[in-house]
Parts: C-alpha cells; sequence; structure tokens
C-alpha cells in the first residue's frame, strides 16, 4: 500500500474502470455465511489505513476501531444470549447472533461524537464513511463484507460487553471473509425518482 507524508501533493483523480466496476458490483453478503479466509495482520492494517481515509470535517476523527477475532466474539455473544434471555427478548434475538459469530473477522466501528468546533451530526456521518471505506477496502483485498447492527448495537449493557462508554455509539459491525458463492443482486432504487436537479 502507498503512503504519503503529510503535506505531499496526493496524485489527480484518473478515470479507472476498474473502480467504476467495484462500485457498479458492490454487493453486502449475508454475514452467517461469511467464511475463510479472512484478512492477515498486514491485510487488517491496510483495511483499518483505508478505512480511516475519510471525510472529516475538522479532522476531529471522531470515531475508533474495536477489532474482534473468533475467541472475543464467541465469549460476548454468550454474554449476549444471558442478556437476552434475562430482558426477555424475542427468540430471534438470540438467533441473529451467528451473524456475530461466524464471519472470520469483525471490525466494530464506534462514533465518539462529542460537542466540538463541528456539528455532531456531521462527526457520526464521518463514521459512516468510515464503515464505507472499510467495505470498500476489504472487496479491493478480495473479501466480501457486511456492514450491520443489531439489537445489541443500541442496548447500553450490550454495547458495554464491546467496551463503549459514555456518549459512544455503534456505527456498525463490518464483518469480513469470504463466500462460497456470488451473492445474487437485490433490489436498487431508481435514481430518477429521489433525484432533484436544479437549473
Amino acid at each position: 500500500m502507498t503512503s504519503f507524508d503529510l503535506g505531499t501533493p496526493l496524485p489527480l483523480p484518473t478515470p479507472s474502470d476498474e473502480l467504476l466496476r467495484r462500485l457498479a458490483t458492490r454487493r453486502s453478503a449475508p454475514a452467517q455465511s461469511l467464511v475463510g479466509p479472512g484478512p492477515d495482520a498486514a491485510q487488517l492494517q491496510e483495511i483499518l489505513t483505508l478505512g480511516a481515509r475519510t471525510p472529516d470535517h475538522g479532522k476531529l476523527f471522531p470515531w475508533r476501531f474495536v477489532v474482534l477475532g473468533p475467541q472475543s466474539r464467541a465469549r460476548i455473544a454468550d454474554d449476549l444470549r444471558a442478556l437476552a434471555i434475562q430482558k426477555g427478548l424475542p427468540d430471534k434475538a438470540r438467533a441473529v447472533l451467528a451473524k456475530l459469530v461466524n464471519p472470520p473477522l469483525s471490525i466494530l466501528v464506534v462514533s465518539t461524537a462529542a460537542p466540538a468546533s463541528k456539528p455532531v451530526w456531521e462527526q457520526e456521518l464521518s463514521a459512516g464513511a468510515v464503515c464505507m471505506n472499510i467495505e470498500h477496502a476489504a472487496g479491493a483485498l478480495g473479501f466480501a463484507s457486511s456492514w450491520i447492527t443489531d439489537w445489541y448495537s443500541y442496548e447500553p449493557e450490550a454495547t458495554a460487553l464491546f467496551g463503549l462508554t459514555g456518549a459512544e455509539k455503534v456505527a456498525g459491525f463490518i464483518h469480513i471473509g469470504s463466500l462460497s458463492e456470488p451473492p445474487l443482486e437485490r433490489e436498487r432504487p431508481d435514481v430518477a425518482a429521489i433525484t432533484t436537479i436544479l437549473p
């Protein structure tokens, strides 16, 4: 991966059929279908580095990463099952934990937005952009990924199990791995119907 020193002029954009093809075929994978291999240590570092190259008004870096391997996710999933039972949540709350434990690797993107010189909403949008950059970086390395949240992303007792504190929020779990068969295309929006062009 090419890196640049602070203040180095960056290359100007040039047409890229490869990037256009990636954007045109990007598809979330079913998290429970992701299998090995997943990213190795060097690939993970590259994914995180590229994920952090995201729009960020004010250079606040209002996000952080929690990398979850199989052991940590299995332990947390056990605690989440117990929490779901304790709170009387429906069976589905326990069933969705398969999405958490099956993939080879998961990156939790935590929004650390706080009142500052820039609006909190813009900081939260930046965390969402990080999630998308991570998905694109994983795809560029040949992996499939799934950006999801679930009930445990919004339940304070659950987010504490992942180490979130205070006003931190889950921007998304990005599950990364490989697929044994390509995902099917899904319905896409009618872009003309949701676009207003002002002269």
